[in-house]
């Protein structure tokens, strides 16, 4: 069993927006998770579901300089998380639409509705189950939108997105809005919405895909840099 100091590096990079050529650069979340995961160094490892990696490095780079050290003990479990279920898909970007529908800009509620109703509609094909069956996370964010709720549910009315285009276009676009719109957004404590979104969306993935424990995906990763040698050679490219 792996305590949370043996899962991160004694010498941890310092968090900063974008992107780094290398640790001494600095290092965003992803770039870290690359690091632990025995990866290349890369802001998109191989280890992360992609939209969740994304989410991962839009709450990087939106959260401020003083609170982004707080998103480090998440990184780790990002790690071992990705697979082609679209559930993953629709959980993040439901997650994130609900997230940000109540407290986001006027101007973009109604994108967020409509994004909240397209990942219900994916989920309940997924699952087996009737388009109007809302999860309770997805209701409670609907009514306290009310005219964006009921907007979205006439623009809605009769349409049906893909599988493929909500994967490709409407799940990663509802993310980008929606982070961007939180770190935004005339709440109090914009860093803390960004950090549960994505604490949120890690659990939610995990879930789905039933996935290994973070501790035993970052010991596999540090077997693999000691097998490699690639510690050594990305600390010094």
């Amino acid at each position: 069993m792996h305590s949370q100091q043996t899962q991160m590096p004694v010498l941890v990079p310092v968090l900063s927006r974008g992107r780094h050529r290398n640790p001494r650069k600095g290092a965003c979340f992803m770039e870290m998770a690359s690091y632990l995961a025995g990866e290349r160094w890369s802001d998109h490892p191989a280890c992360t579901h992609p939209l969740l990696a994304a989410l991962a490095r839009l709450v990087n780079d939106f959260t401020s300089d003083e609170a982004r050290h707080r998103l480090a003990p998440l990184i780790p479990s990002v790690i071992g998380l990705n697979g082609d279920d679209l559930r993953v898909d629709a959980r993040i970007a439901l997650r994130a639409a609900c997230t940000a529908l109540p407290v986001v800009a006027a101007d973009l509620q109604l994108a967020m509705a409509v994004s909240v109703l397209a990942a219900e509609q994916i989920l309940a094909e997924l699952d087996g189950r009737p388009q109007d069956d809302l999860s309770e996370m997805s209701a409670r964010a609907l009514e306290q939108a009310p005219l964006a709720a009921e907007g979205a549910r006439k623009l809605r009315r009769g349409i049906r997105v893909s599988s493929r285009g909500f994967r490709r276009f409407a799940a990663p676009n509802t993310v980008q809005l929606a982070a961007r719109g939180i770190a935004n957004a005339c709440v109090a404590d914009p860093n803390r919405l960004l950090r549960e979104l994505l604490e949120h969306s890690i659990a939610d993935s995990r879930a789905t895909l039933g996935a290994d424990s973070p501790a035993e995906t970052v010991e596999t990763g540090r077997e693999n840099r000691r097998e490699t040698g690639r510690m050594s050679a990305d600390a010094d490219a």
